[in-house]
């Protein structure tokens, strides 16, 4: 799934889904993404978990196991 980044705070980054749907990423979200800081605008790719949470985000290209073709 992708999402666009909305905001972000001291409790995790707020992102919007293509359909409008907000989500919170806690900061873990990005653990092993080799993401430090990300920006309003930037579009994410972002795996959710069993309980509808945020489990991962990634920029494709960036972090283990991801290549830039």
């Amino acid at each position: 799934m992708q999402a666009t980044v909305f905001s972000n705070d001291a409790d995790g980054v707020v992102l919007v889904t293509d359909t409008g749907r907000r989500l919170r990423a806690p900061f873990s979200a990005f653990a092993g993404s080799g993401l430090i800081h990300v920006r309003p605008g930037q579009r994410l790719s972002v795996e959710l978990g069993a309980d509808d949470q945020v489990r991962r985000a990634w920029v494709v290209g960036i972090g283990e196991g991801e290549r830039i073709d």
